[in-house]
C-alpha cells in the first residue's frame, strides 16, 4: 500500500507539470504589456490641453445675489416626468407630465449650505459633518471648489444651474434643509466691511 500510495503521489505531481496533448505558443500579445506600452506613450499631464481650470465649464457656479435680510421660506421641489412609466406587462403606471413631490418618498439627510466663496468661513462655522457646502458664482471671488476644498480639508461643490432652479435659490448665504415634505430655505444677511480678497479667504480658511 505504501508503494502504491507513493506511485499515486508521483503520478499526480507529474500530471501537474507535464503537458498533455498538443500545445501551441500563445499568439496574442500580453495584454498588460500592451497597456504599459500605451501608457508610456502618453504625456505625463494633459491639463494644458484644457486651458486654465477656472475657465472650465464644469467649474462655473450658478450666480446668486447677496442676501440683504434674514428670512425663511418654504419650497416644494415638484418634479414633472418628461417620459411615461410602464410596468413589465405594458400597463401605464405614470403618464408623461405627471407631477409629484419627491420628498413624499425620500428624505434628504444632509443640509445644503450655499455661499459665495468670500463667506466660506461662515459656512464652515455653521456646517455639520454631513452637510454639503456649495459655492455660488456672481462675484469676483475665487469659486474653485478644488483649491478651496484642499485649503479647508473638506469637500466643496459648485452650485449647478439645475439645483439653483429646482430649489428656487436667489441669494446667498442660504441653508436648505428638509422639514417634513418641504424644503426650508433660510437666507442670512451678513455684515461686510468690503470685498475680501481670495488670498485672504484661503489663508483664513486654512487657519485652525
Amino acid at each position: 500500500m505504501l508503494v502504491f500510495g507513493a506511485f499515486v503521489i508521483a503520478a499526480t505531481a507529474r500530471g501537474q507539470t507535464a503537458a498533455v496533448g498538443r500545445t501551441w505558443a500563445i499568439a496574442e500579445p500580453d495584454a498588460l504589456s500592451e497597456i504599459e506600452a500605451r501608457v508610456a506613450q502618453q504625456p505625463k499631464s494633459i491639463a494644458g490641453r484644457f486651458g486654465p481650470r477656472e475657465k472650465w465649464s464644469a467649474m462655473q457656479s450658478a450666480a446668486l445675489g447677496v442676501a440683504r435680510a434674514n428670512r425663511k421660506r418654504s419650497v416644494v421641489p415638484f418634479h414633472t416626468l418628461d417620459f411615461e412609466v410602464r410596468l413589465d406587462d405594458g400597463k401605464l403606471l405614470y403618464p408623461k407630465g405627471y407631477t409629484f413631490n419627491p420628498l413624499t418618498y425620500v428624505s434628504m439627510p444632509q443640509r445644503l449650505i450655499v455661499v459665495h466663496s468670500r463667506d466660506l468661513n461662515w459656512a464652515l462655522g455653521h456646517a455639520r459633518a454631513s452637510d454639503w457646502i456649495l459655492l455660488a458664482g456672481g462675484g469676483p471671488e475665487v469659486t474653485d471648489p478644488i483649491a478651496l476644498g484642499e485649503k479647508v480639508a473638506r469637500p466643496l461643490f459648485i452650485l449647478e444651474e439645475r439645483v439653483k432652479e429646482r430649489l428656487d435659490l436667489r441669494v446667498a448665504p442660504v441653508i436648505v434643509a428638509q422639514v417634513g415634505q418641504k424644503l426650508e430655505v433660510s437666507e442670512f444677511a451678513l455684515e461686510r466691511k468690503g470685498p475680501a480678497p481670495a488670498s485672504q479667504i484661503l489663508r483664513s480658511a486654512s487657519t485652525p
